[in-house]
This record gives C-alpha cells, structure tokens and sequence, in this order.
C-alpha cells in the first residue's frame, strides 16, 4: 500500500473506468424530524422539471464523473417489504439516474448464496475499496480505504454477482 492514501474525492476524480457502490443496509441515519426523510414523510416530492433542487453537490460531481467516460453503478440489497427509508430512497433514484448513475435493486432473498463483503463500499477501477463503516442505527462511522488485491477482487466479484441478479432501477416495483 502507497504511503499515502488517497481520499474518496480523489478516488472518484483519479478514476478512469468504473466507480461501483453497493449499498446493503436498509436505512442510514434516518432522522424522523427534520431534513430529506422527514420532509418525503411530509409528502415532498423531487420535481423532475427542477434539477437545480435535486441533491447538490453530489449529482453534479457524478454528471462530470461519467462526461469522462467512468461507468458509475450503484447496487442496493433491499429487504421485502421495503422500509419506508427504502421507499424515500427509491422515490429519489431517479435523480442519480438522471446525473448519469446506472441504479439496481436487490430483494435481499436473492442475495443469499452471494459472498458478500461486511460493508457496504465503492470500488474504483476495481482496485481501490472505499468502505463505509455505521453504527446499528445507521450513522455513519468512519471510513476505510485500501488497495488490498484481495479486498478489490471480493468486491469485485461481490458487485458483479449483485448485478447481474439485480433488477434496473426503472422495472423494480416497490413491495
């Protein structure tokens, strides 16, 4: 390993093939009386017509990511029946596809026989692991980075196999 990590921001802007994020949790710091869940709670809608309202800055470094040709994928294991943390989180999918994400979705009983990483992670030009570390209720820990080989082959192949089971973001019918 370099002396010298790199950060997710470099990660994502040194990145030359592919950026993949599995996401395995079923919420994540979900607060229950203020900001974005709260608010889908209430019955806010993203407008699709008003891209300027949609999540800033994170769709914007994800629309110049792709320009640049990386293919950006993003696979989330669900539970069934969803939790409504799901189902805010579907509701606003199409704003990562809009900015050039390609999104899947898992019903975690097809995800049995896969082995599967601890964490959830990104994976950069399948050679960098960025994982992310919660705590039981959702939030967010701390973070992890390495260029073990044998980290980014588990990863690798972990995405792969989610993948290829998962169901485009735009035929995945809540349950």
């Amino acid at each position: 390993m370099p002396s010298s990590v790199p950060t997710f921001d470099e990660l994502i802007a040194s990145c030359t093939r592919s950026a993949v994020h599995l996401e395995m949790r079923d919420s994540y710091a979900v607060d229950y009386e203020e900001g974005p869940f709260a608010e889908w709670r209430e019955g806010f809608r993203h407008d699709p017509a008003d891209r300027a309202s949609w999540w800033r800055p994170w769709l914007d470094l994800i629309e110049e990511t792709v320009s640049r040709g990386v293919v950006v994928r993003r696979a989330r294991i669900v539970s069934e029946p969803v939790s409504d943390y799901t189902r805010f989180l579907h509701d606003g999918t199409f704003t990562n596809v809009a900015a050039g994400e390609q999104v899947r979705w898992l019903p975690r009983r097809r995800a049995s026989d896969i082995a599967l990483p601890g964490n959830d992670f990104w994976l950069f030009d399948e050679q960098w692991v960025h994982w992310n570390h919660f705590t039981g209720d959702g939030s967010w820990v701390d973070e992890e980075i390495t260029n073990d080989p044998g980290a980014a082959k588990l990863c690798a192949e972990a995405f792969e196999a989610v993948w290829t089971r998962a169901v485009p973001h735009d035929q995945y019918e809540i349950r």
